[in-house]
């Protein structure tokens, strides 16, 4: 089993993945102030709470949007595990074939979820990310990473909503019990939730109408957390929701890296 961390703008998320699976997920708040002790102390708890063994652990890899904190997580990673973590960029086997502009610029989350995409599903296809952006990645029938988009996130747009305006006050974030609010509460929920939802669809029909490919024939598969899982299900056409997707695109980048070191 190995160690992975995505490490986003908000948040951490640690997995201990192997041949069998995702044996356990954990999110840390992405805090940059935090030093390589403090982290390796959250992550040593963890792996205790959970009954992992650090002596079963073989290696870690790690994919970051946030550069600022890179040097404490995989510091503290190392200093839990033993094991001097893999960070996915330039350099890194990943065996995706990437056909935009400059390929250098795509993010290391991106680029695990669509490896770990083109291993379980069919291409051509779009893979959601929904975070503290939504971004969307779209890989064409020849398994070729072509391009993508990148739009606020949901809880971003709704925080904006409320700290841009007089009246609009801040709001949980979760589903309404009808599309047409009757107060303002329900009004901002609607328009997160189903708001979200009509994007993604109104983007799926448009990309598949540039890729000149009928909308039946993509893979759609988004991940994210719990709200977001709630938002794809309220979309009309049918998306996979998996959460693990970039933790196991990790472990098989991992993998392809451990082969090449062996040779």
């Amino acid at each position: 089993m190995i160690l992975t961390a995505d490490i986003s703008n908000a948040y951490i998320t640690l997995g201990c993945i192997g041949s069998r699976g995702v044996y356990l997920t954990s999110r840390f708040a992405t805090v940059a102030r935090k030093t390589e002790d403090e982290y390796a102390i959250d992550f040593t708890r963890m792996l205790e709470l959970n009954g992992v063994p650090v002596s079963e652990i073989e290696g870690c890899i790690v994919s970051s949007v946030v550069p600022p904190v890179n040097f404490a997580v995989t510091r503290a990673l190392e200093m839990v595990t033993g094991h001097k973590p893999l960070v996915l960029g330039p350099g890194v086997k990943t065996g995706l074939n990437i056909r935009i502009d400059d390929p250098g610029q795509l993010g290391a989350n991106l680029v695990a979820g669509a490896v770990a995409a083109l291993d379980r599903y069919p291409a051509p296809m779009i893979i959601f990310d929904m975070g503290a952006a939504t971004t969307a990645s779209v890989i064409n029938r020849k398994g070729q990473y072509i391009g993508g988009f990148i739009s606020p996130g949901v809880r971003v747009a709704l925080d904006a909503g409320a700290s841009g305006t007089a009246q609009l006050p801040r709001v949980s974030l979760e589903q309404p019990q009808t599309l047409i609010g009757r107060n303002t509460v329900s009004a901002l929920q609607s328009g997160a939730i189903y708001g979200t939802a009509g994007i993604l669809d109104g983007m799926i029909s448009r990309i598949a109408e540039e890729m000149g490919e009928p909308e039946e024939a993509l893979t759609v598969i988004a991940t994210g957390g719990s709200v977001e899982q709630t938002i794809t299900a309220l979309c009309h056409h049918p998306v996979i929701f998996d959460p693990q997707l970039t933790l196991y695109g990790l472990w098989l980048i991992w993998k392809k890296n451990q082969r090449r070191a062996a040779l």
